[in-house]
């Protein structure tokens, strides 16, 4: 691990697994969560030898905990500043639920750079909250209700998210306990802050804007961010692939582990 400085004196915590790997991939965490997340997916990308970049977001996981700056145009430009300090290029943008749609604002803020395929995974885009003029994802209520808890009382969020919201399969408790512990290293001011921006970011031109291969992978039985905003964003992403995977919640990169990593190669190959 080391830090990356963004443009507002912000240390990222950055992770850099087998530099000299034949392809890169770039992994983007979701709300509330970290880098850790991806854990089951390493072995697979390491044997294929994969360079992994791996990222805390700000306020999450290892990375500092700034005041503000939890937009989607400063995470994208954040993002952007990790592409530029290790030079990458020609790489794979891949990201998770929130992570998906600072990857979808990435590619409209900079025009896609260096990315070569975009991987859409339980992407919370275009929108997170619904509403009257678009009625799909959560409603804003219930999205409300989430931030509420978050800032009053941040453990049994963190509790309730990872027990009861992230999957739709069946797990041992110690597996969602991990990621509860996830969800608890995230600070107070970051899970609020983006859980606002979640609930009031507009990502339609963002979708309108992909122009390299993209591929979605959701969950049909995901009730955080629902499979209709998949097929809505397969509708404005030109030429994009959609794979729902039916028996999988939000948590698609561990819910029906085999089945998702199958997918997730064959999306990183195809």
């Amino acid at each position: 691990m080391y830090f990356v400085k963004t443009t507002d004196e912000v240390n990222l915590a950055v992770y850099d697994l087998n530099p000299k790997g034949k392809r890169t991939i770039f992994l983007i965490h979701g709300w509330p969560l970290s880098h850790l997340i991806f854990e089951y997916q390493l072995e697979m990308l390491l044997s294929g030898n994969w360079r992994i970049i791996l990222i805390d977001l700000r306020g999450f996981g290892n990375s500092d905990v700034p005041a503000g700056g939890y937009s989607y145009d400063q995470m994208a430009e954040d993002i952007y500043q990790v592409v530029c300090t290790l030079r990458l290029d020609r790489f794979v943008l891949a990201g998770f639920s929130m992570g998906g749609a600072v990857a979808l604002r990435y590619m409209n803020r900079f025009q896609g750079y260096g990315v070569r395929r975009l991987l859409l995974l339980s992407a919370a885009s275009p929108f997170f909250a619904g509403s009257c003029d678009f009625p799909l994802g959560l409603s804003r209520e219930e999205v409300n209700d989430m931030i509420e808890e978050a800032a009053s009382d941040r453990p049994a969020f963190a509790r309730r998210f990872s027990h009861s919201r992230l999957f739709a399969c069946c797990h041992s408790e110690a597996v969602e306990d991990w990621f509860e512990g996830i969800a608890l290293s995230a600070s107070g001011i970051a899970t609020v802050q983006c859980g606002l921006s979640l609930r009031d970011e507009d990502g339609r031109e963002d979708l309108e804007s992909v122009r390299v291969p993209a591929v979605i992978i959701h969950g049909g039985r995901d009730q955080v961010v629902p499979p209709a905003l998949a097929r809505y964003q397969q509708e404005h992403i030109r030429g994009a692939r959609l794979c729902i995977l039916e028996n999988s919640g939000h948590g698609i990169v561990y819910d029906e582990l085999d089945r998702f990593n199958e997918v997730f190669l064959q999306s990183l190959e195809g």
